[in-house]
């Protein structure tokens, strides 16, 4: 995740400027707990305004560097490519996704209020999943700490324990990582028994389906409807100074995000509990692997999962 937070903060992170908006957000959540919506709007206004001040700092356009721009001189679709008809903005078509995406989304919560009532967990799961689809500036990275604080914190549909172990499964398995919001929605409904007790299974796979739907929804009405959009809108930067902020702002979210993970791994008890000696060991060799010897994410998971596992089957592990 670390890993993650440098690869995105080499690109994003041009300026001082950036910086500072980075370590903020930083700042912001670490210590302040600073809610993410609140992050994302505060760098969106200190980007909008940045771009009025200093219009060069915050220009998301400005260039490759030589690996990059041959990369992209090689692309079959590239900034400089013409925008299919299909793709032309109108509003008539904008209006036409947004009801649909909007009554696609209106007859599930619809039923669900009804049925089983707003308070009921999967209700609950289904509008807190939208919210959280609405906020997904940077990825799942950036994200997953709300998640966390909603799903863990203040509805205890599983712990914190459990949410680790569903990034790591994301992180593991084939698909985008947003994917571990299914894993929470299984987990939730199987142990909050949302479907009586004999329903176990029934109830973890409705709350599952429930949460993907509702967490994917709102990401394809995004595209469909505000794809032409912002095809309209390259390199203006009244509309790439705020986004190129809120980048910046998600980069410190993520190292946020990777420390709060390390915390609850190698101090699986807190502080009082001591540390997990095997745990931290993996992670430093980890973050060698990935720094210094430049191996590929997927061969340094394999790694650490195998050591994992040496470690449970030899008994010098007792998770």
């Amino acid at each position: 995740m670390l890993q993650a937070a440098h690869r995105i903060g080499s690109r994003a992170l041009k300026h001082g400027a950036h910086w500072a908006i980075a370590a903020a957000a930083f700042v912001a959540v670490f210590a302040l707990n600073v809610p993410f919506p609140v992050i994302v709007i505060s760098a969106a206004i200190t980007g909008f305004i940045g771009g009025r001040i200093a219009p060069e700092k915050f220009h998301s356009g400005s260039g490759h560097n030589k690996q990059e721009k041959a990369a992209v001189d090689a692309a079959v679709i590239d900034d400089h490519t013409p925008v299919p008809a299909h793709a032309l903005f109108s509003w008539a078509k904008l209006l036409r996704i947004v009801a649909a995406g909007a009554l696609l989304w209106l007859i599930p919560m619809t039923v669900l209020t009804l049925g089983l009532g707003w308070a009921h967990p999967v209700t609950q799961m289904g509008w807190f999943f939208t919210k959280a689809a609405l906020l997904t500036f940077g990825g799942a990275y950036a994200v997953l700490p709300y998640v966390y604080q909603g799903a863990v914190v203040n509805f205890g549909w599983l712990t914190a324990g459990q949410m680790m172990d569903g990034l790591a499964l994301g992180e593991t398995t084939p698909g985008p990582l947003i994917m571990v919001v299914t894993f929470v929605g299984f987990v939730g409904g199987y142990t909050h028994a949302v479907f009586g007790a004999d329903m176990l299974f029934v109830g973890g796979a409705v709350a599952a389906c429930m949460v993907t739907w509702f967490t994917f929804l709102p990401s394809f009405i995004f595209v469909l409807a505000g794809g032409p959009f912002i095809e309209t809108t390259h390199n203006k930067a009244g509309f790439t100074a705020p986004l190129t902020a809120i980048t910046a702002a998600v980069v410190g979210v993520i190292v946020n995000l990777g420390l709060f993970f390390i915390w609850h791994t190698v101090w699986p008890e807190g502080a009082k509990g001591g540390i997990d000696i095997p745990a931290a060991l993996i992670a430093v060799a980890a973050a060698f692997a990935l720094f210094r010897l430049k191996w590929k994410v997927t061969h340094v998971i394999a790694m650490a999962a195998l050591a994992g596992l040496i470690l449970r089957l030899t008994g010098l592990s007792a998770v």
